[in-house]
């Protein structure tokens, strides 16, 4: 299943790089990345950086959100976030804007496995199923999520049980994305 999850996210990570090279001429721009290493940068500009997703080289695993909560991972959510380095991008999802989370370094890599800790101790304290962030939307309190029970891909708001089932697994939410032009 990791295998799959990896191929569906560089899959929307092309047709995403693909989409800047035919609108804008250039591989994808981020103005919120200037100025923060990372081995995706290709060129620094003045107001911004233009970036390309690089393999992620790391361990792939994330151990301390494992060790910390004393909680096996889906085996998916840990490809999902160990298989490239990339800066975040949005995308539609039946007409929703969202904005897939990305690795931009290592030192970005430490911070979303603190966040995501972070993000498993309210569900605990709150006494609802873990799951781990995978994708922000346009309200600060819905987020989208991989449920660490069951793999599904669901829209949740914080802080309480609300949550809608958006897709069977991360392979399938991935794949159903398009990349949101709309954004560049």
């Amino acid at each position: 299943m990791n295998d799959q999850t990896a191929i569906a996210l560089r899959a929307f990570t092309q047709r995403y790089c693909q989409q800047w090279q035919q609108q804008r001429g250039h591989l994808p721009f981020s103005k919120e990345l200037y100025g923060i290493p990372s081995p995706c940068v290709v060129e620094q500009r003045d107001d911004g950086v233009i970036w390309q997703p690089r393999p992620f080289d790391g361990e792939p695993h994330l151990a301390a959100v494992e060790r910390a909560l004393d909680l096996q991972l889906q085996p998916a959510l840990v490809s999902y976030y160990t298989t490239q380095y990339a800066g975040d991008m949005p995308a539609m999802l039946d007409r929703q804007p969202i904005t897939l989370l990305q690795i931009w370094s290592e030192d970005d890599f430490v911070r979303v496995q603190e966040n995501l800790i972070g993000h498993l101790v309210m569900k605990r304290r709150l006494k609802q199923t873990p799951t781990l962030f995978i994708a922000t939307t346009e309200s600060d309190l819905d987020v989208i999520s991989l449920c660490n029970l069951n793999g599904e891909v669901i829209l949740e708001t914080l802080g309480t049980p609300k949550r809608q089932i958006l897709a069977a697994n991360i392979q399938t939410f991935l794949n159903n994305l398009q990349p949101f032009s709309d954004r560049f």
